[in-house]
């Protein structure tokens, strides 16, 4: 659907005309007594909502589509979130489903699957794209809206957590890789959640942590797996790589595909003092699922020994291996699986 009112706060001529009219909008409403209004880029001017607000109640039918990028700004901006009349959503990277028959597992490890990269026809066009989007990220994001005093600091910080990514993760080693406080470390984590650069990941709130003995350390992912390569400075697709890239292909394509389609999911750590470890277990609209990424054809049986440990810890939950081959396999309770066969598993596709 096509909103009747489109209105584009990128643009600065729009930007500054509506930070100046402060009625501009309710002028524009009333000249084309529009049913829908597209506004992009709202938290650029936060104090917007509040008019939206009271339009919203003068008219109930009209519906407003709002965009952003930085739920951090609008917060900051002290932004009225229209209680009871908003819903949200969220735009991911695009999933395995979405790009159909062309996709291309290799591609999508190198350059990650945002739209405007992944469909580009050259590979190395987008590289260059996906390390302009870095440095572009970090200068209009962090310098242009101010969200740290001592920028450089937070360049350190992006650059250790881009290494770190996936890892478990101890605040007081990042802080000294960075050069900066453990409480700064904390702040710069929630700018990069606020502005949807990526996602922590904690321990399953329904276990006890302590008669589990879990690491407490969180797990930051990046959203995109080219981004993510961008600020670490490489593409290689090489055996060293390979576990790596493909563990953070597989959760962010379960990421994409719950977003897609709207589904309640959450990805949690799993990892005992004693040194068990699985990869993730996700909760997908209420249904638990333990998954181990193997970055490889074949899959020994030992592999998945830490999936068979689960059952001291869970009375039900389905287990899955993610892994490069082409065959689906299945041990006792364990199904193993292809990338595109282990979603449509666990989505029901």
């Amino acid at each position: 659907m096509k909103p009747d009112l489109e209105i584009n706060l990128a643009q600065e001529s729009e930007y500054f005309l509506f930070q100046t009219e402060l009625n501009e909008l309710e002028r524009r409403i009333e000249a084309s007594q529009p049913k829908s209004v597209f506004i992009d880029e709202i938290q650029r001017i936060p104090r917007l909502t509040n008019s939206i607000q009271a339009l919203i109640d003068q008219n109930p039918r009209l519906r407003f589509f709002l965009t952003g990028s930085s739920a951090r700004k609008l917060r900051r901006g002290k932004a009225n979130l229209l209680p009871g009349r908003l819903l949200t959503f969220q735009l991911a990277p695009l999933s395995l489903f979405e790009i159909g028959k062309e996709w291309d597992e290799a591609r999508a490890l190198q350059i990650g699957t945002l739209p405007g990269i992944y469909l580009l026809p050259s590979l190395s066009e987008a590289k260059r794209t996906l390390q302009s989007y870095a440095n572009t990220y970090l200068r209009e994001e962090i310098m242009a809206e101010a969200l740290v005093r001592q920028v450089d600091g937070f360049f350190r910080f992006i650059q250790v957590a881009a290494q770190e990514s996936g890892l478990f993760t101890d605040y007081s080693k990042v802080a000294n890789r960075a050069k900066i406080s453990r409480q700064s470390v904390t702040r710069h984590f929630e700018i990069l959640e606020d502005t949807l650069m990526g996602v922590r990941l904690t321990n399953d709130p329904t276990l006890d942590p302590e008669r589990a003995d879990l690491i407490k350390h969180p797990r930051f992912f990046f959203f995109d797996l080219g981004v993510l390569n961008a600020l670490r400075g490489s593409f290689e697709l090489n055996a060293e790589r390979m576990g790596f890239l493909f563990e953070h292909l597989v959760f962010n394509q379960i990421s994409n595909t719950a977003t897609a389609k709207g589904l309640d999911h959450q990805l949690y750590n799993f990892r005992t003092r004693g040194g068990l470890e699985v990869d993730f277990i996700l909760n997908l609209e209420g249904q638990r699922y333990a998954i181990e990424c193997k970055a490889s054809d074949r899959v020994a049986p030992s592999d998945l020994n830490p999936l068979r440990e689960l059952k001291r810890y869970y009375k039900k939950i389905d287990k899955r291996v993610f892994y490069r081959g082409k065959r689906e396999l299945k041990d006792g309770d364990i199904w193993i699986l292809p990338l595109e066969k282990g979603l449509r598993s666990i989505f029901d596709l």
